[in-house]
């Protein structure tokens, strides 16, 4: 038997696994596409359970996608004049639009539409709230700090985005609810001065309800809503590829304790597990909570409207707002009405939003701080951050709550003026307490962080000197656990420095006062020299 081997003009077949191998082989070639995928294979993404939020968000966005796309082979998004003739009995005849009773269709006469209906819409909201809980970990942990301020400004870019993307869809049946909605939103148009006029008509494409206002809310929910979304989400997971993930302190602290895992192959196993996990429990909510109940509402008319009219919760703080602000706020300049309780509320939600969009910039230039921060702080150690978060929250929940002014009135047999006066006050004063009590609360919190880790934390063993003093032993931290419970890092108020001209500014001294209040009353990091003489008098 002969062998022969490969001369210089023959070629060697690669061994490539079949079919799969060959086609891999061949995109690889062309693209080289194998390198990136070896590169993002290697990155290690935290195992932290409060890294999971932003993956619930991720994973209501694909069952959204997954869901919506069977909806829009149903759906028929036109005002057209048409008379029910479906199954549901009480509303057969009714005079309504296309895109009520193709809705009402979905419902009751397309074979498991209505829980696709349920799965899309509990989707939509559960994605919002994960974004918003995403945000605020991100906040209070302090993860939106140099290099990451553009992360948080896309991330709270796609909050807006998906707030859009679910006023846009609740608003697509021109049911009794979503037909309020759209007019509270037309007359908060109207009610901006000069442009108000023609951005409802842009809108509406004439005076409400318009000639086809579902088709344009159609477009925008179906296409570019999505799009828009999809390319902020991509720019989001690139740009936390690119920064790595942010880890909390005391992760890795041997070989074995890792900071969290490779994409391949332990994270996309564990991340695709988790995808059904959201999914399944999306749809065990959908199959046994009712949303939306449309059937109930019937179609849209101005005449019916009740008390316990609300939008969708993410809405809330919007329509809150409208109601918190006193009436007879108008008055007539240069030929033209005022409406200040209109214009008030929504300057407010306007500069609220945008402290919100650049808080990372805003501490950075009070703090003067411009280093790389990839450790987390814990919200304790930054307690005028975490004082200045609670505030904010406590201000989004009292116009969240106003718009179920109210629900609140009837369900507890209280007056609508007792209702709106309390949120009111509440709006003012609730910050200021919840800043006060947040702050006092963290400091107190750093005080016996800093006690534990000098002296030790009690064990329970009491002992009996020499002399005949009695006292409990005070188990000590090792290193390891001292580091993971207190910040070692120490910041100070910014000086005052006098510019090229020996002057100082205005704004220096405004800056200057900024930082003092941003660092009063703050604890000072534990020093080595005050461990090493507290475990002296321990010994």
């Amino acid at each position: 038997m002969s062998t022969t081997t490969p001369t210089r003009t023959q070629a060697v077949e690669p061994k490539t696994g079949g079919f799969v191998g060959a086609a891999a082989n061949y995109i690889d070639e062309r693209t080289s596409i194998s390198g990136a995928v070896k590169e993002f294979g290697r990155k290690i993404f935290p195992d932290h359970w409060s890294f999971l939020l932003g993956e619930v968000a991720l994973y209501s966005f694909i069952v959204i996608l997954l869901s919506g796309t069977f909806l829009t082979f149903f759906f028929q998004a036109s005002m057209v004049e048409t008379h029910y003739t479906g199954s549901f009995v009480p509303l057969k005849g009714m005079e309504m639009s296309a895109a009520m009773d193709s809705t009402l269709n979905i419902s009751f006469d397309i074979r498991g539409g209505l829980l696709m209906r349920q799965i899309h819409h509990w989707a939509a909201l559960l994605f919002i709230a994960a974004i918003g809980l995403h945000m605020l970990r991100i906040f209070f942990t302090g993860a939106f700090r140099k290099p990451r301020e553009v992360n948080w400004v896309i991330g709270f870019v796609l909050f807006v985005l998906a707030l859009g993307e679910g006023f846009t869809g609740y608003s697509l049946p021109d049911d009794l609810l979503s037909g309020n909605g759209l007019r509270i939103i037309d007359g908060m148009l109207l009610g901006i001065p000069v442009v108000g006029t023609w951005m409802t008509y842009l809108l509406f494409g004439g005076e409400f309800p318009g000639t086809d206002i579902v088709g344009r809310l159609y477009s925008l929910h179906i296409l570019l809503l999505p799009l828009m979304v999809i390319a902020f989400i991509a720019i989001h997971l690139m740009f936390v590829v690119i920064h790595k993930h942010t880890q909390f302190p005391g992760a890795g602290r041997t070989q074995k304790n890792v900071v969290g895992y490779p994409v391949l192959p332990v994270y996309a196993a564990k991340a695709g597990g988790f995808f059904f996990i959201v999914f399944g429990v999306i749809a065990v909510i959908a199959s046994l909570v009712t949303i939306n109940p449309i059937w109930n509402y019937g179609p849209y008319d101005p005449s019916p409207v009740s008390a316990g009219t609300q939008p969708d919760w993410y809405i809330g703080f919007a329509d809150g707002m409208l109601r918190l602000i006193p009436s007879g706020w108008e008055f007539v300049w240069l030929d033209r009405t005022w409406s200040m309780n209109i214009i008030v509320p929504v300057l407010i939600l306007v500069v609220f939003l945008g402290v919100v969009f650049m808080y990372p910039f805003l501490e950075a230039w009070i703090t003067g701080d411009k280093r790389e921060h990839h450790i987390l702080d814990r919200p304790r150690n930054a307690p005028t951050r975490t004082a200045i978060g609670a505030a904010g929250v406590t201000f989004y929940a009292v116009m969240w709550a106003a718009a179920s002014s109210d629900i609140i009135a009837t369900h507890f047999h209280l007056t609508m003026e007792s209702v709106i006066y309390t949120l009111q006050a509440l709006l003012i004063l609730g910050p200021f307490i919840a800043f006060f009590i947040a702050k006092r609360i963290c400091i107190g919190l750093q005080k016996k962080d800093r006690e534990i880790a000098l002296h030790g934390f009690e064990s329970g063993r009491i002992v009996r000197l020499p002399g005949g003093e009695f006292i409990e032993v005070h188990q000590q931290l090792d290193d390891y656990e001292r580091w993971k419970l207190v910040s070692f890092e120490e910041y100070k108020p910014l000086m005052i420095r006098p510019d090229s001209k020996g002057r100082i500014t205005g704004t220096q001294r405004f800056r200057a006062a900024l930082s003092r209040w941003f660092f009063e009353d703050r604890i000072t990091p534990v020093t080595n020299k005050e461990i090493e003489q507290s475990h002296g008098d321990h010994h």
